[in-house]
């Protein structure tokens, strides 16, 4: 299964990318329970940062409580671990 790395505000969580198999470095996706669900573009991965720098909820991801549009930090090509 295709996974990879993401960083949402300095934290790094690995995760399923087989929802998203057109992802690539250097994308945003939204991420959910460790699956990527969408690819979304950078205006409107921080449209999503300020929407939730304005509920206050980005200081709870920075802890890694939660998931959103985040960059993938590195992936794993098709067919990669087996996690």
């Amino acid at each position: 299964m295709r996974r990879g790395k993401v960083d949402f505000a300095g934290v790094q969580k690995e995760i399923c990318l087989a929802y998203t198999p057109e992802a690539k470095l250097g994308d945003y996706v939204i991420v959910h329970v460790g699956f990527a669900l969408n690819v979304v573009d950078e205006i409107e991965a921080h449209k999503i940062f300020e929407a939730l720098r304005e509920l206050g909820e980005l200081e709870e991801a920075q802890d890694g409580t939660d998931d959103r549009a985040v960059p993938p930090a590195s992936l794993d090509p098709p067919g990669g671990t087996d996690d």
